[in-house]
């Protein structure tokens, strides 16, 4: 599946936006989404991971009760909700796809588990 990336941008802390990751190509519904990001100079990290139905969604500690992921099947996009924005959040932000049937809570946190990315959007977070 071929992913892109939108709705970056500027915003001060404590503002919101949200990330948009438009698919296709496949089946939509047959990937596991997640959101990483990556602050320059740092590896890339997990954000949150969603699974095909929607029905189960993992947020990093880092980033509970202030990001939702959630997807539309229907629309063939997964979003990721940021409020209560903070300066460590800034960071290009990949969404990701996986096939994989089996990891769901043991290897959604890894990189290579996704064989799909797009190609990131920045989100710069001012103080």
């Amino acid at each position: 599946v071929q992913l892109q990336a939108y709705g970056g941008g500027l915003v001060q802390a404590g503002g919101s936006l949200r990330l948009s990751c438009a698919a296709s190509g496949r089946t939509f519904s047959n990937y596991v989404m997640a959101w990483f990001r990556q602050a320059p100079g740092k590896e890339r990290e997990f954000v949150a991971a969603i699974s095909r139905s929607a029905s189960s969604t993992y947020h990093v500690d880092s980033v509970k009760g202030r990001f939702t992921i959630s997807r539309d099947n229907a629309k063939n996009t997964v979003y990721l909700q940021m409020n209560s924005l903070k300066p460590e959040d800034t960071a290009v932000y990949y969404c990701a796809g996986s096939r994989q049937n089996t990891g769901w809570g043991i290897d959604f946190g890894r990189v290579p588990w996704y064989d799909s990315w797009g190609q990131g959007t920045l989100v710069t977070v001012s103080s």
